[in-house]
């Protein structure tokens, strides 16, 4: 049996996407399943919250620059906002 890269599953605006399993998923990461046009337009800024995720923290806000752990089954939902 090969060694496969763990993954989960969570959901974006409706839309599931596999993602590595590893400790922690950025706004930026988020934003751009939600968006692929983000990295090319960085002053756009949305509002990312969440969700069913990890035990001590289920649900909140995913601030830019911020990045929170990433758990199967995990909803985000990213609306743009005013730009800033």
């Amino acid at each position: 049996m090969q060694a496969q890269e763990k993954t989960v599953t969570i959901v974006v605006d409706g839309t599931p996407y596999e993602v590595p399993k590893k400790e922690d998923i950025t706004y930026a990461e988020v934003v751009t399943l939600a968006d692929p046009s983000y990295p090319q337009h960085p002053e756009k800024t949305f509002s990312v919250t969440y969700t069913r995720g990890q035990g001590n923290k289920p649900e909140g806000t995913l601030p830019p620059g911020g990045s929170v752990k990433v758990k199967d089954g995990m909803s985000f939902i990213v609306n743009p906002t005013g730009q800033s």
